[in-house]
């Protein structure tokens, strides 16, 4: 019997707002494909954890500090995806470098949210605030953001999914990260979501 929908776990470190996009399109049913059966953030306080909650998503909090070390920490996620029998991981605002030990386990099924149109200011050091304060510098006049696979080099998976957003006069980085999630984040990742899930359902079916 053929599976209907994807397992999707989102991997969180901080306040959720695209987990919870893709709580909303999960809801409204614009993601058909996969379903978010497990939350893992690495901090204890993360707000995502609340949101997860709320959705009735069940959570687990994984750190370092807890683990001793990265290679432990990581072979702690891998057996809580593992015993979940997790199809998708979404990296949604999970502020942890994963080891090309860990990317190559998942290929292909570990999805990340870039705040900016890659290859454009993206790789290590870029992220959150940085990312817009860095484009502000450049004075691009248009950004985005960009849904990729990861594997081991940060920001250099093969993409999936552009938005392309505009960059306004009297933008501050704050601004303009309002703009980027509301008007690309938000959109494009649960669209990836469920094209991905899809892709992975068609070839269980095909085992």
């Amino acid at each position: 019997m053929k599976e209907k929908t994807a397992k999707v776990a989102v991997l969180v470190s901080g306040g959720g707002t695209n987990l919870q996009a893709i709580l909303d399109a999960e809801k409204e049913g614009k993601i058909r494909s996969g379903k978010i059966v497990l939350v893992i953030s690495n901090k204890k306080d993360a707000y995502a954890l609340t949101r997860a909650e709320n959705a009735g998503v069940p959570t687990a909090v994984i750190t370092k500090a807890d683990c001793g070390s990265q290679s432990a920490f990581e072979a702690a996620l891998i057996a809580k995806l593992e015993k979940a029998g997790i199809d998708l991981i979404v990296l949604a605002g999970f502020m942890t470098i994963l080891s090309a030990a860990f990317t190559s386990r998942f290929e292909n099924r570990i999805l990340n949210v870039h705040p900016s149109l890659i290859p454009s200011f993206c790789g290590a050091g870029f992220y959150g605030l940085k990312v817009h304060e860095a484009a502000l510098k450049k004075g691009v006049k248009v950004t985005g953001a960009t849904v990729h696979f990861v594997n081991e080099i940060p920001d250099g998976g093969k993409i999936i999914q552009q938005k392309a957003v505009r960059v306004l006069p009297g933008d501050t980085p704050e601004k303009l990260q309002k703009r980027v999630m509301r008007q690309a984040e938000w959109k494009i990742l649960p669209e990836a979501v469920e094209m991905v899930c899809n892709e992975l359902l068609k070839k269980k079916g095909n085992r």
